[in-house]
């Protein structure tokens, strides 16, 4: 029961995260950015965001109707648990050691969302890789 607890709150989490992109888009300026670019790139750029998004729905959606089903430790549920742990993983690591967001955290009011959003970003994989390889949450 505690597994799937975890994972429901997981499930919003990753919906809320739709919510924060649309508050990024506007702090980073990104229409204006990207207005920028060559119309390919600018679309290239807008479809890869919609597919992020996609994806973004799609993990909350699948965790919040299925949280049970993925807290089982059932084959399938390991490995859909293993790759959005992967994903959130990957995520992080880009977070620490890719990106540059200072010129952008202006206030303490952005400083706390960004940090808010890196414990976000720690929860969820390790929420995910506690379903699909932990064994005493069950």
């Amino acid at each position: 029961m505690k597994l799937e607890l975890l994972l429901t709150f997981a499930g919003v989490l990753q919906l809320s995260l739709l919510v924060a992109g649309t508050a990024m888009q506007h702090v980073t300026g990104m229409r204006a950015e990207t207005s920028r670019l060559s119309p390919f790139h600018r679309q290239l750029f807008w479809v890869y965001l919609v597919f992020i998004g996609f994806t973004l729905a799609g993990f909350g959606v699948v965790t919040l109707l299925n949280a049970h089903a993925l807290a089982s430790g059932t084959p399938l549920a390991r490995t859909v648990c293993a790759f959005i742990a992967l994903f959130w993983l990957l995520r992080l690591l880009v977070q620490a050691f890719v990106l540059d967001v200072r010129p952008y955290l202006k206030n303490g009011w952005l400083m706390l969302g960004y940090h808010s959003l890196t414990v976000v970003f720690i929860y969820l994989p390790v929420v995910y890789g506690w379903a699909a390889w932990g064994r005493g949450l069950r």
